[in-house]
């Protein structure tokens, strides 16, 4: 698996960055920036990032036993208008904040 995707409306994030992520959290905030198409995850208890960016909240699950995790699209994909075309995305993780950004 590639290390960030979109499979099935989910986005799939490999066990390495998932943990550098969101360690041990079974929550995730969210927020799209339709101007750059761009959207930003951490962390639930990052509570700096829900207010800058008015995140919404999703749950992380664990896709399987090596650690890789997946996070529901669905209704941001709609809402959006957004592609959900399976294919991997560029990202990058901006170290002192613990956020990661992705490139739809």
């Amino acid at each position: 698996m590639n290390e960030v995707s979109i499979r099935s409306r989910h986005l799939h994030i490999n066990n390495s960055l998932a943990s550098r992520i969101f360690s041990e959290e079974q929550q995730a905030l969210i927020a799209y920036k339709k101007d750059r198409d761009l959207l930003l995850l951490t962390a639930a208890s990052n509570l700096w990032f829900e207010k800058m960016h008015q995140a919404s909240q999703h749950l992380v699950k664990q896709r399987n036993l090596q650690g890789d995790i997946t996070i529901a699209l669905h209704e941001l994909l709609i809402d959006h208008n957004l592609n959900d075309q399976e294919r991997s995305l560029s990202f990058a993780v901006q170290e002192g904040s613990g956020i990661l950004k992705i490139q739809l």
